[in-house]
């Protein structure tokens, strides 16, 4: 039982004194980026979505 206390109390120290959190502006920098990078590679996926399916009747009305 002393060992789960002394994880909580060092990990609620780490959280309040040794991380550095970012401030607004960096805030929403990051922000920015993760939006950007999600519409583009959504993007990406439904690109290879439409060529995928486009082959895939492409080849079946080939055969049938």
């Amino acid at each position: 039982m002393n060992k789960i206390s002394t994880y909580f109390s060092e990990s609620y120290t780490e959280l309040t004194e040794k991380v550095t959190w970012p401030n607004w502006n960096q805030l929403q920098q990051s922000t920015m980026i993760v939006l950007v990078s999600t519409l583009v590679i959504t993007g990406i996926v439904w690109g290879l979505d439409v060529l995928i399916q486009n082959g895939l009747k492409f080849v079946y009305n080939l055969f049938f």
